[in-house]
């Protein structure tokens, strides 16, 4: 009887960063560890669902002109962003959206410094969105808020650095977030326009 494939294999930083570019589908990272995201490898996640794909392009058309007002630039899925675990381990993510402030290049494929970071919630990446990638991004000097998107109800998990450390809140209904390093506000009504009324 065979068994079906491992999710996740062992693989230095090294061979990591210097395979990912070759790869057919994104990887990401953790601490020697490395499993596919959403493509078509043999080890590949299921894709995600349109909703989901809806909502993080709402949400990257709605930030774009805030952030380009600000100096800043929106990723949407292909922007890579790398930090450490609480061992010290090296982790890498490739966060549904990512807003960030920092010089960056035509060629540049890793966020060093984001100020924003967002993901929406699939079924085979939530458990880490909503654990691992928290602890992961809440440890980036730069960043000043994380939220974690419902695909399938009006809920936003808010995760922002205040003067007091980090505070956690929720938005529902038509409630809205206020973005401190685009100086804008993204509202559910943006968030989920088209998808959930």
């Amino acid at each position: 009887m065979s068994h079906p494939p491992p999710v996740f294999w062992e693989m230095t930083e090294e061979e990591y960063l210097r395979t990912e570019p070759l790869s057919p589908f994104k990887r990401e990272f953790v601490a020697g560890y490395v499993y596919p995201l959403h493509g078509d490898g043999l080890y590949a996640q299921a894709g995600a669902s349109s909703a989901h794909g809806e909502i993080v392009l709402n949400i990257a058309a709605t930030l774009l002109g805030a952030a380009r007002r600000q100096g800043c630039r929106v990723y949407a899925a292909d922007m890579r962003v790398n930090t450490s675990s609480p061992t010290g381990k090296r982790v890498y993510f490739y966060p549904d959206v990512v807003v960030t402030c920092e010089p960056m290049t035509p060629e540049s494929v890793v966020s060093q410094a984001p100020c924003l970071l967002i993901e929406v919630l699939s079924p085979s990446t939530g458990h880490t969105d909503r654990t691992d990638k928290v602890w992961a991004y809440t440890s980036l000097p730069s960043l000043q808020m994380y939220l974690i998107v419902s695909p399938s109800q009006r809920h936003l998990r808010v995760i922002e650095r205040t003067a007091d450390g980090w505070q956690e809140t929720e938005r529902r209904g038509q409630e809205a977030v206020d973005l401190a390093c685009l100086g804008s506000t993204l509202t559910l009504d943006e968030v989920y326009a088209g998808v959930l009324s």
